[in-house]
């Protein structure tokens, strides 16, 4: 991998190339060691050229966001974090349809359409990352999902290709969608409604109380650990009955206000959060015969 510095350089790519980077500093745990670089592409011409010198090289890589949705090992990783969290920032708005890029925070897309009274996305307002990771796992809160309003979305596959999905070519369920996870969202249409000002600011303050009085706000995390069972008793229910509140490990702690949360008290290691997390799902597996799965992505 000493050859990453070489070969990107040689190519001359016009954008923020970083080597030996923390992933500490890109994610929203605040966890993760060196990843041996981290490339900020910000067109998707880069986004290609990178691609191909990639493949071309045989070197590992993986293509991550604004890091909300992630858990990276404290080793760091092995590879190229291709980062697009500077990238894809536009966003258009027609009455009540709406045009975004996929780099877009899904809470500037809520706070651009409020103004403009447009309803349906009040319960989303406080859910952390982009748009396009949002559609991709189909991020929701309070009882709405964003898969709601979704109508089309452009792509790009890990090898330059762009592809373009309409509402019926994509299957969506709890947390998950059908994009393939080769691919890259740039781009995608939501269809909302118009709705009077007043109505939508007291479904978004509603759901910005139900926020803060139940998840811990204060620390970091990275979310939402393990998905909800299907058909079964919410995930951090079952946390809470299986005795695990508060457990801590290093400085990695199962939230006492939110048992699906596990938070960096302020010096958490990888290490720490995965011993939790196992905790948490052979604790549950034996009191309650329910397999939790992880709604984080571990990088290691």
């Amino acid at each position: 991998m000493n050859s990453i510095n070489k070969i990107f350089n040689n190519k001359s790519l016009d954008c923020d190339i970083r080597y030996d980077e923390l992933m500490s500093n890109h994610t929203s745990f605040g966890i993760g060691g060196k990843a041996n670089c981290i490339v900020f592409p910000r067109s998707i011409s880069q986004i290609k050229n990178i691609l191909k010198i990639l493949n071309e090289n045989d070197i590992e890589f993986q293509i991550v966001g604004s890091g909300t949705n992630m858990l990276v090992s404290d080793k760091g990783y092995k590879g190229v974090i291709v980062s697009l969290k500077k990238t894809f920032k536009k966003i258009e708005f027609s009455k009540s349809t709406v045009i975004v890029e996929s780099g877009v925070m899904l809470g500037t897309m809520v706070k651009e359409a409020v103004k403009r009274n447009i309803g349906g996305l009040e319960s989303l307002g406080g859910v952390p990352g982009t748009v396009g990771g949002a559609l991709f796992m189909n991020a929701g809160a309070f009882g709405s999902e964003i898969s709601n309003y979704f109508d089309w979305a452009m792509t790009i596959d890990k090898e330059g290709k762009q592809k373009e999905y309409y509402k019926n070519d994509v299957k969506f369920s709890y947390r998950s969608s059908s994009f393939p996870s080769n691919e890259i969202i740039t781009k995608c249409r939501f269809n909302f409604f118009m709705e009077e000002i007043k109505k939508i600011k007291e479904k978004k303050l509603d759901s910005s109380k139900k926020r803060k009085n139940t998840q811990p706000l204060k620390y970091r995390s990275a979310g939402s650990i393990f998905k909800n069972p299907e058909g079964s008793m919410a995930a951090g229910y079952l946390i809470d009955k299986a005795g695990l509140k508060g457990y801590r490990k290093g400085g990695a702690e199962i939230s006492k206000k939110h048992a699906n949360f596990i938070i960096n008290k302020g010096s958490a290691k990888c290490s720490d959060v995965l011993f939790l997390i196992n905790l948490i799902k052979d604790k549950v597996k034996m009191k309650f015969d329910v397999n939790l799965e992880l709604e984080v992505k571990v990088l290691d």
